[in-house]
């Protein structure tokens, strides 16, 4: 029990395995260093490529792992992206809002949100308080050429080949931070009287040893579910999506503008992603299997794909199949064995939930790494409850985006705003912001996936109304003035930035070419 965790095995490659060895490596200096980390991938099962889009945090996780974020641009065909736009979500038809990633103005000071409410009638509440939108409406990019890497003029995380940037993080960790990799197929799990894991039986390479196990292994949760039977928490009652059909479509014009946020336009039973690459589009329509047929699904994706790039541009289009479970592990980390990725859980692709909760798992282990064995079940609590709270918010944050819904035209709308599939703990949430707005006191923890800010743009991007407050705040008029100031200060610094900033794919290109200064 008081054996030193000096060996951690990762099982799976990755997007999920290659961050997680690469922030553990981060934290601790590896090559002079008693610890260990060895990652297993099999050269035989494919990896499954989820998450095209990151949040802001990604920026922070390559800078600390040592990634020149040129490089990253130049190898992952990367984008910039500042947020999410929803496109027919409210109504179904002609309308749309913005989810940025840059907060209101001032926002830990004053709440905008409660003193635009004259306006919402000229002005969306993402334009009034925020830039992002309007820089999105005109595909900018969020930094210049002389901006420093990982700076940015506004806040921005990535658009990337998911593919491409498993193999660079790989290349990164196996050459620059001492990551000792392994290709070979895990043929059996050998564990000790305690029912720890002891080692892996490889199908090549023989019995590897461990102190600490990682499952990065995907939707098969090698370790955790298929071992361990740890039981799986799905919430398809909640949220119904379980299928997604993918595909990568050329832009039609080598000159096409690449945009700056995820597109997310509803559908009649799911909705459809659509990222923009330097080299392609990423584009796919996920979807509740319950509410509409593959076939059905696969028609309404290419009806928006001929609106989009034509009817010839999608004839030989390859379109891929994906189905999952939404739901999470009931314990994600279980003896000496923690569930990092897809292994762990997986709800559906909407506001890219996927990397980020890989960034969060990979900190919190290599931050809190416990020194032995007789510490871990400590570690694996603090853990467990962390993520089970996360999870929650997670899904609490994703219905929003449906309950909101002004769409009666199918079942599959009709039934997300039924109350019946409301989690109680949002059900609770919507009842206060009938009467005031989502501010600094919605959220419980200092590190919040989703500040109060994100609930502000999508319930008020999807029109939703508070009702008239009895009493008026102390010195209103001089909050009216400062909220009236700060909303001409954006209005002035929106139109400074329209006119110097340059657009995505002007800045992509010249970064092919030159590079972005060294902080």
């Amino acid at each position: 029990m008081n054996k030193p965790i000096e060996k951690i095995v990762i099982v799976g490659g990755g997007t999920a395995g290659w961050l997680t060895a690469g922030i553990i490596a981060a934290e601790y200096n590896l090559k002079n260093s008693d610890l260990k980390v060895i990652l297993v991938e099999s050269p035989d099962i494919p990896t499954i490529g989820v998450g095209e889009g990151t949040w802001p945090s990604m920026r922070n996780t390559l800078k600390k792992i040592g990634v020149s974020e040129t490089d990253f641009f130049r190898e992952c065909d990367a984008s910039f992206k500042q947020g999410s736009k929803f496109i027919g979500w409210t109504h179904g038809k002609g309308d749309s809002y913005y989810h940025p990633f840059t907060p209101p103005e001032s926002f830990s000071e004053i709440n905008l949100a409660d003193y635009w409410q004259p306006y919402r009638k000229e002005i969306s509440f993402a334009d009034i308080v925020c830039s992002q939108s309007v820089l999105a409406d005109h595909h900018l990019a969020p930094k210049l050429m002389s901006t420093p890497e990982y700076a940015g003029i506004v806040n921005y995380g990535y658009h990337l080949d998911a593919g491409k940037f498993s193999s660079f993080l790989k290349k990164h960790c196996i050459d620059y931070l001492g990551i000792h990799y392994i290709s070979d197929n895990v043929i059996n799990i050998n564990s000790t009287e305690s029912g720890d894991i002891a080692s892996l039986s490889t199908q090549y390479s023989g019995i590897i040893e461990g102190d600490l196990f990682v499952d990065c292994s995907g939707f098969s949760s090698f370790l955790l579910g298929k071992h361990y039977l740890i039981p799986f928490k799905s919430e398809r009652h909640v949220l119904f999506n379980d299928s997604a059909l993918a595909v990568q479509v050329p832009y039609t014009k080598p000159d096409s503008p690449i945009e700056s946020c995820t597109l997310s336009t509803a559908q009649e039973a799911g909705w459809i992603w659509d990222i923009g690459l330097p080299t392609r589009r990423g584009i796919g329509h996920v979807y509740s299997s319950g509410h509409t047929s593959d076939d059905r699904a696969e028609t309404k994706l290419r009806e928006y794909l001929q609106r989009s790039v034509g009817k010839d541009a999608i004839e030989n289009l390859s379109v891929r199949k994906l189905s999952f479970n939404p739901g999470y592990r009931e314990k994600l980390w279980h003896k000496n064995c923690v569930a990092i990725g897809i292994s762990g859980g997986f709800i559906e692709p909407l506001e890219a939930t996927a990397l980020v909760l890989i960034e969060l798992s990979a900190q919190m282990l290599a931050e809190q790494l416990p020194v032995n064995r007789a510490v871990m079940d400590a570690s694996a609590n603090k853990f467990n409850e962390k993520f089970a709270y996360r999870w929650a918010k997670i899904i609490d944050f994703l219905k929003l985006h449906y309950v909101l819904t002004h769409r009666t035209d199918s079942d599959y709308w009709n039934d997300h705003s039924s109350k019946a599939t409301i989690p109680n703990s949002l059900q609770e949430q919507l009842l206060l912001w009938n009467y005031r707005s989502p501010w600094v006191y919605d959220t419980l923890q200092l590190d919040e996936m989703f500040p109060s800010a994100s609930y502000q743009y999508v319930l008020f991007g999807m029109e939703h109304e508070l009702q008239p407050f009895r009493f008026e705040r102390r010195n209103i008029e001089l909050i009216r003035q400062k909220a009236h100031t700060l909303f001409m200060e954006n209005k002035n610094k929106t139109k400074l930035l329209r006119e110097s900033l340059i657009g995505n794919r002007e800045l992509l290109s010249r970064l092919q070419e030159f590079r972005f200064q060294k902080i």
